[in-house]
């Protein structure tokens, strides 16, 4: 218009002369000559960014490798220790009891040998009574038998039947060759008529044990041993020696 005055362009003018602006620049190679370095220095930014994200993540990829190694270590420490401890706790089972086991044997072995010791026997294995006790007779200087007879050929095994100490081994009178023994009751056995001894006064003996081999000795008519059971030492206080025996679990 004939106004005179100047109006601002339009938005849609300057754009267009900004394009075309950037077209001529471009032709004259001044944005490529411009825009080079700029575009240079981005791509450079770029690239070591990247390295370090690259670096970052081998980083964390060692440090997570290295800590499932050491947490498995650790896992295979503790499952050993686990198991070293399992075997240490079975084999002090294992010792406890045969310690126990041990003992065991050990008490029972202790027992039997109390039991045998103080398990009482026939004076004469496998023989028997052939005179009672309390017989009479004008053969026994007291009117009647003050033990009884069991049958034994000369030269039998005469043995102690119950554990107790000597007190009298040599010749007794009218019992020829005699072994008198202590009970560890307090009662007192003898064994007359023997051929032979063997214990002397002191010594301890055994159920079982040999005293002597039976025979003839003293005031007898045939091979026997008489055997006798008294409360004290002294003559005149026998008493049954088959109820003796029976009360101590003897069959005779």
């Amino acid at each position: 218009m004939a106004s005179g005055k100047h109006r601002r362009p339009s938005r849609l003018s300057r754009t267009g002369a900004n394009v075309a602006g950037v077209a001529a620049l471009t032709t004259t190679g001044v944005i490529g000559t411009l825009a080079s370095p700029a575009l240079a220095a981005h791509s450079a930014a770029d690239t070591g960014l990247n390295q370090a994200v690259a670096a970052d993540d081998v980083l964390a990829e060692r440090i997570g490798a290295q800590a499932s190694a050491q947490q498995e270590a650790a896992e295979q420490a503790a499952a050993k220790e686990r198991a070293e401890a399992e075997a240490e706790r079975k084999a002090e089972a294992r010792a406890k009891e045969a310690r126990e086991e041990k003992a065991k044997e050990e008490r029972a072995a202790r027992a039997a040998e109390r039991a045998r010791l103080n398990a009482f026997v026939s004076p004469v294995a496998g023989s028997y009574v052939s005179t009672g006790y309390k017989a009479g007779g004008a053969v026994w200087s007291s009117g009647s038998h003050t033990g009884v007879d069991f049958h034994a050929a000369s030269g039998t095994p005469v043995q102690a039947v119950g554990p107790g100490t000597v007190v009298e081994a040599g010749w007794g009178g009218a019992y020829g060759n005699n072994v008198v023994i202590r009970m560890n009751d307090g009662t007192y056995t003898q064994y007359g008529h023997l051929s032979s001894l063997s214990v002397s006064v002191g010594q301890s003996v055994t159920p079982g044990q040999r005293i002597g081999l039976s025979g003839a000795t003293g005031n007898v008519t045939g091979p026997h041993l008489h055997f006798e059971v008294r409360t004290s030492a002294e003559y005149g206080s026998d008493i049954d020696p088959v109820s003796y025996l029976r009360a101590h679990g003897v069959a005779a």
